[in-house]
Order: C-alpha cells, then structure tokens, then sequence
C-alpha cells in the first residue's frame, strides 16, 4: 500500500480539517519510504515505544499524541532527539492522529458511550460544523469534545461503578463531588477534560468522567466528577483505532500492530 493510500485511510476518521489550531496533528516526520507494510498504533510516541515497534518490523507509526507542539531544533540529548534518530536511521515515519481524532463525534473517542450503550448521546462542547467522512450526503456535522448521554435504564451508583471498572480494566479513580444515588446521564471527554465539568453539568449529567482533573476546576460546583487519569481512556481509544484500521486494511497485504503502553501513575500506600 503507498503511504498516501494510508494516510487517506486514517483521515477518513481522524480528518485533519477537525484538528485545533494549536494543534500539530498529521506528519509528524517524514520518510523516503512509499510503500507500507506493517503499520504500528501508539499512544505515547516515546522511546520504547518507538523501538517495540521497529522491532516488530513496522514501517510507519501513528500515534495519539505529537511528538511535539512546537518545532525545535534536536539540540540536546533527550526522548526528543532518540526518537528523531531512531525514525531516520530505519526511515520510518511518523504520523499524529491527535485532536482530528477526539473531534470525531462519529470516532473510537465515543468507545465509553457504546459501552454504555448511551442514548441521545451529543457533544459537550462544539467546535463548528464540517463534512465528516462516511456521511455519504456530505452535509455539515456538529463537531467537538466530549460527549453526554443517557444509559437505557438508570443504574445504582455501586454498580455503574462496578460497570466502569470491568469496560476500563481500572477499579481506583479520582473523584469528587456528591456521588449520585444513581446514574442516568454520562458526560465522558477522554484525556484531559476538566475545563468541560461546566458543560457537564449545564447538560444534566449525574457523572463526568475524564482525566487530569486539576483542584480549581473541581471546586467552582461542577457533577460528580471521576478522574481515571489521562492514560486509561485513550489508550483504549487507541486500541480501538488500531482495530478499525485493521478491519479496514483487511483485504490488502497489511499487517495491523498495537504498542501497548502504561499509565505513568500509580497508588502507593505507606
């Protein structure tokens, strides 16, 4: 498959047109390579990951977050510069998927709601309207971060928790704010989404789940509010990227790798 083929694949859910301006999503480093073979699906472009994925024999790399926002000169010693060396001495590429991917209300950054199975689910905070791909009458769609819906039938709040644990693999959060008697509205905006909990409650939602969850944002009132941390959910959400692109590239001689990765955070009790 040559690069270009790829790249369109990826955008027709992660479409550049959707990204923020701060943003650098898109070809992150370059490559003389035309033909793909062997695509690897990151979160975190970081050193380890970077060498599994050589050494799984990959020849192009996409990963979630950027290797950076700004362009800088490889002046020193660093991630930065051994991930720089190790892309160009196995002329890989690099590509970021970033907020082209959380601004697809149609994307895997939804992956909680359709665990949920929510109902009326929409945006929590809209960006504009844009053609997304896939909607064949090509009209304007809502785009943005986060999303807020209603579970089918309310659950205890024990047991929606139970729920949340068995869907994230993760059974100890961060939370704060009056836990509900029960949950019939979830508000969700994977990574670091504090700055929504206004949204979230505007919209009625009994809880908001996101990560990275800093101490002004939660004492302004806000829903109840669980921080699983900013790993956890998008590193699903990249599992799941990384399986519709292996669907996706199933009739072609294409091989689909994941790099797992691992939350930074622990708990540690003395």
């Amino acid at each position: 498959m040559k690069i270009y083929e790829l790249i369109n694949i990826i955008e027709k859910t992660a479409p550049l047109n959707l990204a923020e301006s701060w943003d650098k999503s898109g070809m992150q480093v370059a490559s003389f390579r035309e033909e793909i073979f062997h695509p690897a699906i990151m979160l975190d472009p970081l050193p380890r990951n970077i060498r599994q994925a050589l050494d799984s024999g990959a020849d192009f790399l996409l990963a979630h977050h950027p290797l950076t926002l700004q362009p800088r000169f490889p002046d020193s010693p660093g991630d930065y510069h051994t991930v720089l060396s190790l892309l160009f001495k196995a002329d890989v590429p690099l590509y970021s998927a970033h907020t082209s991917l959380d601004c697809n209300p149609s994307g895997p950054v939804r992956w909680l709601a359709e665990e949920f199975n929510l109902r009326s689910t929409r945006l929590l905070a809209e960006n504009g309207l844009a053609a997304l791909p896939g909607r064949e009458e090509q009209k304007k769609y809502p785009f943005g971060f986060g999303f807020v819906g209603d579970l089918p039938l309310a659950l205890p709040y024990a047991e929606f928790c139970r729920k949340l644990a068995l869907v994230t693999g993760k059974n100890a959060w961060r939370s704060c704010g009056a836990k509900p008697a029960q949950v019939r509205r979830l508000a969700c905006c994977p990574g670091s989404g504090g700055d929504l909990a206004a949204a979230a409650l505007a919209a009625g939602a009994d809880v908001f789940i996101t990560g990275d969850l800093r101490y002004h944002a939660v004492l302004s009132g806000a829903p109840h509010m669980l921080d699983l941390g900013h790993f956890q959910l998008e590193e699903i959400m990249m599992r799941r990227f990384a399986a519709d692109l292996d669907a996706m590239l199933s009739t072609g001689n294409i091989e689909v790798t994941f790099i797992s990765g691992s939350d930074p955070f622990i708990f540690e009790r003395s």
